[in-house]
């Protein structure tokens, strides 16, 4: 195990800790499935249909928190390769909404799972107290920058 990266500020920190664990959940989803045609970057996408599938593009992005352009992208090659597929808004007739197939369903539930393996590893490093109280330090994070006190 190297050491950890003294010195620097706690953004960046979160950020490699959450690049090391992407990492590792999209190894997972990958390794021995027929998913090995995606690209880390599809879980951008992915990720959030799985959690409210029917999104428009522009909402995917947000969500995302990338440009309306780049989730295109994702967007079109995921829809090539089986995961998405784009449906008519039916409160819109100009607008699509972008739903996750059989085969995107399937890929998300691999993606949970190996999520939950991470959940598994990071609660066994860090024992149950330091894993809760690193949970509650995140969602405080999420709420103060939401700016909406925790109101969903």
């Amino acid at each position: 195990m190297t050491d950890p990266p003294h010195g620097l500020p706690s953004s960046a920190l979160l950020r490699t800790a959450y690049n090391a664990l992407a990492a590792r959940i999209f190894a997972s989803v990958v390794s021995g499935t027929d998913f090995d045609d995606l690209r880390p970057s599809h879980g951008n996408a992915m990720e959030q249909l799985e959690l409210e599938d029917g999104l428009r593009l522009t909402d995917l992005a947000t969500r995302a928190g990338i440009t309306a352009q780049s989730m295109g992208e994702l967007v079109d090659d995921l829809e090539a390769k089986s995961y998405l597929e784009r449906r008519p808004d039916p409160d819109d007739r100009r607008a699509k909404r972008i739903y996750l197939t059989d085969r995107g369903r399937k890929n998300a539930r691999v993606a949970k799972r190996a999520t939950a393996n991470v959940e598994d590893y990071l609660a066994e490093l860090l024992g149950q107290q330091r894993y809760h109280l690193l949970r509650r330090s995140l969602e405080d994070i999420i709420v103060a920058e939401s700016g909406d006190d925790g109101q969903r």
